[in-house]
């Protein structure tokens, strides 16, 4: 039996196919674009490409994150905290806490010890503390993401952000570095300022002691440091991508629906 999970977020479309063993045969990571529906299929087409199956062989496909309202190819949508709870709690049964930040929103989830959602906080209605946050304010001062992250370990005097709110933050940016500050200061106290918000929502609802980072921002080593510094922890090694962990919790799902 294999299953598959789509997981359409706002920035990337991601899918895993596993097995009866919920072992990930297959996965793929795209560009959402503007037509959320066509790339998660492209995404699943893409997944089935490198587990060398046919879309029939599928026993069952789960859709979820922000786009998963147009999957009408898949059987069933379930929200994102369900799934990355899932997913995250698969790959480590001990993990109680799960922050979650992707392109628009950031959401802190905790789960029981059989991996059931007990309570979450999200924020959505502000773009503070998303990828969205960091990639204005990156795109701001002209860096590529990947040596944006790398910016925050070389920073000795880290700027103060003022401002949560992104529009202001990039006119905040722009100020400093006419001021001389330098880049690595300015990405670190960048860094810091989304790290404070997500550890605020993170604290509100207690931080257990195995606490994991999933979705795509949890590739950026620089938030990594700044929210384990923040949170005074060090997040679960996972074994898989944190950008797949919802896509794969979906897939798992759709294996206990049949």
């Amino acid at each position: 039996m294999y299953t598959a999970g789509v997981d359409i977020g706002s920035r990337t479309s991601k899918a895993v196919i596993v097995n009866q063993q919920n072992k990930i045969i297959g996965s793929a990571v795209l560009d959402t674009g503007l037509i959320h529906k066509k790339s998660g299929k492209n995404a699943l087409k893409e997944a089935l490409s490198t587990a060398k199956l046919e879309l029939s062989q599928l026993s069952g496909i789960i859709a979820t994150g922000y786009g998963r309202v147009q999957a009408d190819f898949a059987d069933k949508t379930i929200t994102e905290i369900s799934c990355h709870a899932k997913g995250a709690h698969f790959i480590n049964n001990e993990i109680r806490t799960i922050v979650d930040i992707g392109g628009q929103d950031s959401k802190v989830i905790k789960v029981n010890k059989a991996g059931r959602v007990i309570d979450f906080y999200m924020n959505d209605r502000c773009a503070a503390g998303t990828g969205k946050f960091l990639e204005i304010t990156c795109r701001a001062m002209k860096i590529n993401l990947t040596d944006f992250a790398k910016l925050y370990a070389k920073s000795y005097t880290p700027c103060s952000i003022s401002s949560v709110c992104t529009v202001f933050a990039e006119s905040e940016v722009i100020s400093l570095l006419a001021e001389g500050r330098s880049q690595e200061d300015i990405v670190a106290g960048l860094h810091l300022a989304a790290a404070k918000r997500i550890a605020n929502m993170a604290l509100r609802l207690g931080v257990e002691e195995k606490t994991a980072f999933t979705g795509g921002v949890a590739n950026n080593e620089g938030l990594v440091r700044a929210l384990q510094d923040e949170l005074h922890t060090e997040f679960c090694k996972l074994k898989y991508n944190p950008q797949l962990i919802g896509a794969l919790g979906a897939a798992i799902l759709a294996g206990e629906s049949q």
